[in-house]
């Protein structure tokens, strides 16, 4: 059984995809659409895609059966509910939606059409979020009761160029994105991994210091001074969570962006740029290893040409010896991969929930438990830290946590 996609958005991340797309087996055509079409069009005759079409109107006019979004992060929410009302299967890259009430109508368009949704949250399938999701179900932690998930990316480390590349000469305007409004690295990395969600959270603010036009109010089209913010949530389960939305910081993004720490009643899990460790009450043990993502393609490879250098890590790295490289389809092997090797997995994932009529992983409830902690943490600190209580939309039909 095939399907036909859509790809929407042909910028660094939507061409890659667009190609994997396009190599899985589960899927027939792959057809592309942007707002400069001669993106789209160099996406096509690269890959060998089917074609293009005009506009997102016409897209879902189209007999396509599912369409990936891959616009600016602050759009995806209106798209994804266009797209599942005029019948079509959606995957969205993060975040999910920027308030609480697009990720309500979401999940009643998913309700209503029975559509399959999947937000591609990448540290769902981090290595270290795989290795703790295993280690937990094996009843090696004892119970968790405090986890920390950090996203530290510094703008310095390809950020100017990226928004330069989305953004145009207003680009300014949209760097200043809030740190907490994209939060699903860090908090999917965590609740990737243990079975809860959160239900209150307490968030402080850095306001950015740089004067460099970015992360300033006046500028900013979301209002936003803050370049850094640290979150406290607690957790259904009686547990705590804190996460870290970094954007000013001096750590070496480029070799590991996102990373966790897990702490249980019988062992604990470490991480830091190049170390990873698994604790128990007798001895520490050295996992690094077990961490490694294996490249995918060089650093210099043409495809990555509209790259930053900063960046190219992101869009290389593949599997890790956590990763069970069986279940991918062979015509993977070879193929770009990129953060920490979880490429493959989203589309696998999203190719067999269309074809088989299934749920994936991160469907839309679950997205919603990755993505609103963060929307409300940032009222939080626009609260001066004030204690707000999540709102949780529960679990998909069918299923319990």
């Amino acid at each position: 059984m095939t399907f036909s996609i859509g790809v929407v958005g042909a910028g660094q991340f939507g061409t890659q995809f667009a190609h994997l797309f396009n190599l899985h087996p589960g899927v027939n055509d792959v057809y592309v659409v942007d707002e400069r079409p001669e993106r789209a069009a160099e996406a096509v005759e690269r890959y060998g895609l089917a074609g293009v079409k005009p506009a997102f109107d016409d897209l879902l006019a189209s007999e396509v059966d599912a369409v990936a979004i891959f616009t600016q992060r602050w759009t995806h929410g209106p798209l994804v509910e266009q797209a599942l009302h005029a019948g079509k299967h959606v995957y969205s890259a993060v975040p999910m939606a920027v308030s609480e009430e697009e990720i309500a109508r979401i999940i009643d368009a998913v309700q209503d059409t029975g559509l399959v949704y999947m937000m591609g949250e990448t540290s769902y399938y981090n290595p270290a979020t795989v290795y703790a999701r295993e280690q937990h179900a094996a009843g090696k932690f004892g119970r968790i009761f405090y986890a920390e998930g950090d996203y530290v990316h510094d703008m310095d480390l390809g950020f100017y160029d990226a928004y330069q590349y989305s953004g145009g000469e207003r680009w300014k305007e949209t760097a200043s994105y809030p740190p907490m409004l994209y939060p699903t690295h860090s908090i999917g990395g965590v609740l990737g991994a243990i079975p809860a969600y959160a239900v209150s959270v307490s968030c402080v603010g850095m306001r950015d210091g740089r004067n460099d036009g970015v992360f300033n109010k006046d500028v900013s089209m979301f209002g936003n001074d803050f370049s850094n913010a640290t979150a406290l949530f607690e957790l259904n389960d009686g547990g705590a969570m804190r996460t870290n939305e970094m954007r000013r910081v001096g750590y070496p993004s480029h070799i590991r962006e996102s990373r966790f720490r897990f702490f249980g009643t019988e062992a604990s899990f470490e991480q830091l740029a190049k170390v990873t460790v698994w604790q128990d009450k007798q001895n520490v043990h050295d996992i690094s290893e077990q961490m490694e993502t294996r490249p995918s393609i060089p650093l210099d490879d043409p495809f990555l040409a509209n790259v930053a250098p900063e960046l190219r890590d992101a869009f290389v790295s593949g599997l890790s010896p956590v990763h069970d490289a069986e279940r991918l389809p062979k015509e993977f092997l070879g193929a770009p991969n990129g953060h920490e090797g979880s490429h493959h997995f989203l589309v696998d994932d999203f190719v067999t929930a269309v074809n088989e009529g299934s749920l994936p992983p991160v469907n839309a409830w679950v997205a919603a438990r990755f993505t609103l902690p963060g929307i409300v943490a940032h009222q939080s600190a626009q609260q001066n830290g004030a204690r707000l209580p999540i709102r949780d939309f529960g679990d998909a039909p069918g299923t319990s946590s």
